[in-house]
């Protein structure tokens, strides 16, 4: 199986597993876990799309700058997942703190009885 379609089918599944997780699920620490597979298979796609077979996109000083353009992979999807891996690293930090504090409140971490109406 040829790497590309590997990492997409994978991708795939993470993403349907989050989405499950995010919509079916009731516990809250589960549905950050989803969350975090979710945007685990949405990295995998950027990275899936932005690869070409070829070289890292940094150019050696004896290389030809025309040999290197055809060689080297789209940077552009690598530069975006480092950029997102950042900010879901921040925003799973916020959602896991805001768990903390809803156990705290509520003394469960069940969805159905945090959004509970009093």
């Amino acid at each position: 199986m040829e790497l590309q379609l590997a990492s997409f089918i994978t991708a795939g599944i993470l993403i349907v597993i989050g989405l499950y997780g995010t919509f079916f699920v009731d516990n809250v620490l589960k549905k950050i876990i989803a969350l975090s597979a979710l945007g685990n298979g949405v990295n995998l796609t950027l990275i899936a799309i932005g690869y070409t077979g070829g070289i890292v996109p940094i150019k050696a000083p004896e290389m030809e700058f025309a040999l290197f353009s055809t060689l080297a992979s789209y940077p552009l999807p690598q530069a975006l997942v480092l950029t997102n891996i950042v900010i879901e690293a921040s925003m799973l930090a916020i959602m896991l703190g805001l768990s903390i504090v809803f156990y705290k409140k509520y003394k469960t971490l069940k969805s159905s009885e945090i959004l509970k109406e009093d």
